[in-house]
């Protein structure tokens, strides 16, 4: 665990252990950073506790005893508190910071421009889309592990209040229909099982259930029993009849009048809302005509690698008739669910006797693998890392290739997700709004770049293993022309569906279920392979700078010492990184 002493953290700040300045620091540059961290400290508790109860597939945290307000007024007064809060932090002086809370200030900057962009866009009236749901998130807290009494209490609290917390999201999605701010009808097929799964499971069979199955021995008995009449009668009286009122509305009323379009530059005001929405993704303001010609670039420099290993293992046909054969040949296949999970874990321990030579730091947190829930598999990615657990998708097996595995898993697991989300979190020195929050340019540019560290590792250990590697980075370049093409370009599904269809060795299931998250989530798509090219940027300065003196673990810890943050901020901590030697942040002589 990353811990720094009192006095390196007082020095970093330009204090003294004992309260005084340091030498050359003045009583401004030290009143700049008091007025900053008081700022985004009193900030930061804030944004905590309104999004308390909305725990993700992240989660772990204790549970809340109630859910997120998310009405309207309550958007109005998070709108008005984020635009007090950038008009106070553009009076803290930032070259009066010191060095450390230069880079504090221009994340915390970018992250509270992201909130005001979701409040000036009314991002609200669209809780969910074709990936993610707010109905669907509740469904990792039921799956979470409760340690007492007091967190079954809570999480009944929740329960109770699901009825309150669904019909202020029908109301705000219902105003979002009326002004044309709404998912793309094609987007929602099916997406309606999830609600319903609930609606109609009774009693212990109900989800919400779930944590009530297996109760720890610490809580006694009769209080069990207690705990678990509670359960049921919440189940009866609030979980089954909210979700049951949110299907009506969502078959009956959200579907038949969601808009036909697709692109979200055809959403009001639409296109500043893209514009906004790279700006998130990407932290970066970019033509999304540019980003475009990038991701042609690419895929045509990936096709030509692909056909390369092609005539490695000496297939002579087409490169269509060779897709064909990968999402058809049985070899490729598990043929049970454990198998893939039995799979994935023996990559993830061979990936474990890698970490020494690649990172010189690594984190005390593990992680577990799991199947994603049934209720959320058959419109669910191949596999989502966080924290502590990798969810892996072991629904139709015939749609989740071997080849791919290895890359989905150091993607997602470690050195992936789960592995720098661990480092940020261990890492006390940084502020709270670095440790917990993900910057997805950063956070899926890092998960990539360990797919391509899978290759100088060994861990593709045959030639249809490197082209699942090669299909991997083939489907995140498509990414660039497809999300580009949907939402300013004008492409249909069909087009989007065939350009992923003819360049990736993917099957039909996550072809489909992929283009329609990136229809329903406009910019997020772009993230992971414009970060990818970042670090491999930053990489190859590093190493050209530095000649012998690079240390590819020293550059490591450099990234991962950052938590997750924009590219601009990265690119700055590695030419630092190259003007002191390569040495790694963490190092005897280095803070």
């Amino acid at each position: 665990m990353n811990l720094r002493s009192p006095l390196s953290l007082a020095l970093m700040l330009g204090i003294s252990a004992t309260g005084l300045l340091s030498p050359g620091a003045s009583a401004a540059d030290t009143d700049a950073g008091a007025r900053f961290k008081a700022l985004y400290t009193r900030e930061w508790t804030w944004r905590s506790q309104q999004n308390a109860g909305g725990d993700d597939e992240n989660g772990g945290s204790r549970p809340a005893d109630h859910l997120p307000k998310v009405d309207p007024a309550t958007q109005d007064q998070r709108t008005a508190y984020w635009t007090q809060v950038l008009k106070e932090l553009d009076t803290v002086p930032e070259a009066k910071l010191s060095a450390a809370d230069q880079v504090n200030y221009q994340v915390y900057r970018q992250q509270i421009e992201v909130l005001l962009d979701q409040q000036r866009y009314r991002a609200w009236e669209m809780p969910f889309n074709s990936d993610t749901a707010f109905w669907t998130n509740l469904g990792f807290t039921a799956r979470g592990t409760f340690h007492s009494a007091d967190d079954y209490r809570r999480y009944l609290a929740q329960l109770a209040d699901i009825p309150r917390y669904f019909d202020d999201q029908t109301r705000n999605m219902r105003a979002g229909l009326a002004r044309g701010f709404s998912q793309p009808r094609v987007t929602l097929t099916g997406r309606d099982q999830s609600i319903a799964d609930v609606a109609e499971a009774k009693g212990e069979a109900n989800l919400f259930y779930t944590p009530f199955k297996k109760m720890p021995a610490s809580i006694p008995a009769a209080q069990q029993a207690e705990l678990r009449r509670q359960a049921l009668a919440a189940i009866d009286a609030s979980v089954i009849p909210a979700y049951e009122k949110l299907l009506h509305f969502m078959r009956e009323e959200y579907l038949p009048k969601a808009r036909t379009t697709l692109a979200g530059e055809a959403l009001p005001d639409g296109k500043a809302y893209y514009r906004a929405q790279i700006r998130e993704f990407v932290t970066r303001d970019m033509e999304p005509a540019q980003i475009h010609q990038i991701g042609l670039d690419e895929v045509a420099r990936l096709r030509r690698e692909m056909q390369e290993v092609m005539d490695e293992v000496g297939y002579k046909g087409s490169f269509a008739d060779f897709l064909t054969f990968l999402r058809t040949d049985p070899q490729f296949y598990a043929k049970t669910p454990q198998e893939l999970l039995d799979r994935a874990a023996w990559i993830s321990k061979t990936m474990d006797g890698n970490l020494g030579r690649y990172f010189g730091r690594v984190p005390r947190q593990r992680f577990t693998i799991k199947p994603v829930p049934d209720d959320l598999a058959p419109f669910y990615t191949g596999g989502r890392g966080g924290l502590d657990t990798y969810w892996l998708n072991t629904y139709n097996l015939p749609s989740r290739p071997l080849y791919v595995l290895p890359a989905l898993t150091l993607h997602e697991s470690s050195p992936g997700h789960s592995l720098q989300m661990s480092m940020a979190a261990e890492d006390t020195a940084l502020p709270d709004f670095r440790r917990y929050t993900y910057i997805s340019a950063y956070g899926e540019g890092w998960a990539l770049y360990c797919e391509y560290l899978g290759l100088e590792m060994g861990m593709y250990t045959t030639p249809y293993e490197r082209f699942g590697y090669l299909t991997y980075q083939m489907w995140r370049a498509a990414r660039l022309v497809i999300d580009t093409g949907v939402h300013s370009q004008g492409w249909t599904r069909e087009q989007a569906l065939a350009y992923l269809r003819d360049n990736a060795a993917l099957s039909e299931h996550e072809i489909t279920t992929e283009v329609d998250r990136y229809i329903a989530w406009p910019g997020q798509a772009l993230s992971y392979y414009l970060g990818e090219l970042e670090i491999l940027k930053l990489r190859r300065k590093a190493e050209a700078a530095l000649g012998d003196k690079f240390d590819i673990r020293n550059f490591h810890d450099a990234v991962l010492s950052l938590g997750s943050v924009p590219l601009p901020v990265l690119e700055a901590r590695i030419d630092r990184f190259i003007a002191e030697g390569g040495a790694s942040p963490w190092s005897d002589t280095k803070h």
